[in-house]
């Protein structure tokens, strides 16, 4: 798909929309050995801390993804058109230990402009960070009733990405 890059200061999107119905695949390890894994996340953030521009994703330790993201020092973001949703909810609901899921998917990983971490040529738009913190979640920590039914004792590790390298169609990219 055709990207352009996309400064920080011009990159718009619905937050609310990107990560509740759009998705993300999060992608990490080193595309250039092939040692890599992605998963579907629907939770996560943007925005700043630390006066870098971040991306906040959340992976759970059984995920197979978690390997990647605690050995390599990077990860990607990639937003697809919503033709590709039902690839994203296999890519979701999957894992790389059990097979090939990214081969079965159809979608082609691609080298990533300033990271080790794959980019997929259908995406629209490609988030590139560079891991800057991490933290547990602790279930002592909740505030609202909601938020415990989620687990089983499997709390999300939560990863902060200083934004590196952005590129997306105009869709993505302040206008005027």
């Amino acid at each position: 798909m055709e990207r352009t890059d996309i400064p920080p200061s011009e990159f718009v999107a619905g937050p609310f929309e990107l990560w509740d119905h759009q998705w993300a695949l999060l992608a990490s390890g080193d595309f250039a050995s092939r040692r890599f894994n992605c998963m579907t996340v629907s939770w996560g953030s943007l925005g700043v801390i630390w006066n870098q521009p971040f991306a906040m994703v959340l992976v759970r330790p059984q995920r197979y993804t978690y390997k990647f993201i605690e050995q390599f020092d990077t990860f990607t973001l990639c937003v697809f058109p919503e033709s590709h949703r039902g690839t994203l909810e296999n890519l979701g609901t999957r894992s790389g230990r059990e097979i090939d899921k990214i081969g079965a998917s159809g979608l082609t990983p691609i080298a990533a402009v300033r990271v080790a971490s794959p980019i997929f040529d259908e995406a629209e738009l490609a988030i590139e960070c560079r891991k800057m913190y991490f933290d547990d979640l602790e279930h002592r920590h909740f505030l609202a009733d909601f938020i415990m039914p989620m687990y089983h004792g499997d709390y999300h590790r939560m990863y902060f990405g200083q934004v590196v390298h952005i590129a997306g169609n105009a869709r993505y990219r302040r206008q005027g």
